[in-house]
């Protein structure tokens, strides 16, 4: 049996929403890591692709980040893709780098952004600590998240954002910083008590990029969660469409 650098594990929960021999794109639930790391080492997502697809992702190596391309929180739910070929994961990466990846999320929020439809462009810096989180900063990277209001209710409200970069915690800290944090948030609330929820109110729904081979854009659609689907009902939104 082949060594693999990350250990697979089957019993991981995600679903494979598209898979050739090219490219994944995984389904992740929440409460689930996207890569190993500490008291996560055996149980992140990646351990679980590697328990279906270990040989190409060891192929791929460190330095291809065993086919990562990007990450979501682990409380965040939702869309991620993985490369299974060098020359796939160098395709998308460029992708990335031009911001031709197209990426949608839903939130519900603290109250509403005013105006109801802008592009909030605010850097973004990592801090490192016991934990690691994010602020707006100056001395930050760019930052770009446009976002929509789809539906209001009761002090709260279902927001569509479109994160034109892919900073640490981006999503959560831009509408913090306006005032509607993300229901569910234990780091950026800034002291706003807010309606307890299951777990964090933030899903990557839609992932479009130029697939690697065929040259032609592909579109993945990830509905509404089901852990969410009750706090969706409870504050009367109908599930968000794409």
């Amino acid at each position: 049996m082949r060594k693999y650098s990350v250990r697979p594990n089957p019993d991981v929960p995600f679903r494979l929403l598209h898979a050739d021999e090219q490219l994944l794109v995984a389904e992740k639930p929440a409460d689930v890591v996207t890569q190993p790391g500490k008291k996560h080492e055996h149980d992140s997502l990646l351990n679980g692709l590697f328990a279906q697809y270990g040989d190409a992702l060891q192929n791929l190596g460190q330095a291809r980040e065993w086919g990562l391309l990007h990450r979501l929180d682990k409380d965040t739910s939702g869309l991620v893709i993985v490369a299974l070929r060098n020359r796939a994961y160098d395709h998308l990466l460029d992708q990335f780098k031009k911001r031709l990846i197209k990426k949608t999320y839903w939130a519900i929020v603290h109250g509403c952004p005013s105006p109801a439809q802008a592009v909030l462009q605010m850097p973004i810096a990592e801090v490192t600590g016991a934990r690691k989180r994010a602020v707006i900063s100056r001395e930050g990277k760019p930052a770009i998240t446009a976002y929509r209001v789809l539906q209001r209710s009761r002090g709260v409200c279902l927001v569509e954002a479109r994160p034109k970069t892919g900073r640490l915690h981006q999503i959560r800290v831009h509408m913090a910083e306006i005032g509607c944090p993300v229901l569910g948030e234990d780091t950026y609330s800034g002291g706003i008590a807010l309606p307890k929820v299951p777990r964090l109110c933030l899903h990557a729904a839609s992932l479009s990029f130029i697939h690697p081979e065929t040259t032609r854009r592909l579109t993945v659609l990830s509905p509404w969660p089901q852990d969410l689907a009750a706090t969706l009902k409870r504050f009367g939104f109908d599930p968000p469409a794409l």
